[in-house]
């Protein structure tokens, strides 16, 4: 496993289902990934995919809350 702690889940099997959150958040905000590295993206475009990551997950705790 890579010594990089920012990258585990606590979950292992949970991996795929990020990957796919990912994908799914990198379309909705027009930036394509490919699968595997993506080092060439620009700080604009993944901080994008995060924000729209968090921005998603804040609003489903918010409807599970109702």
């Amino acid at each position: 496993m890579s010594s990089n702690s920012s990258n585990r889940l606590l979950n292992p099997n949970a991996r795929e289902a990020m990957d796919r959150f990912k994908m799914e958040s990198a379309n909705e905000v027009g930036v394509t990934l490919k699968n595997g590295y993506n080092g060439d993206l620009t700080s604009r475009q993944a901080g994008s995919i995060g924000g729209q990551m968090v921005k998603k997950m804040i609003q489903a705790y918010e409807n599970g809350m109702k």
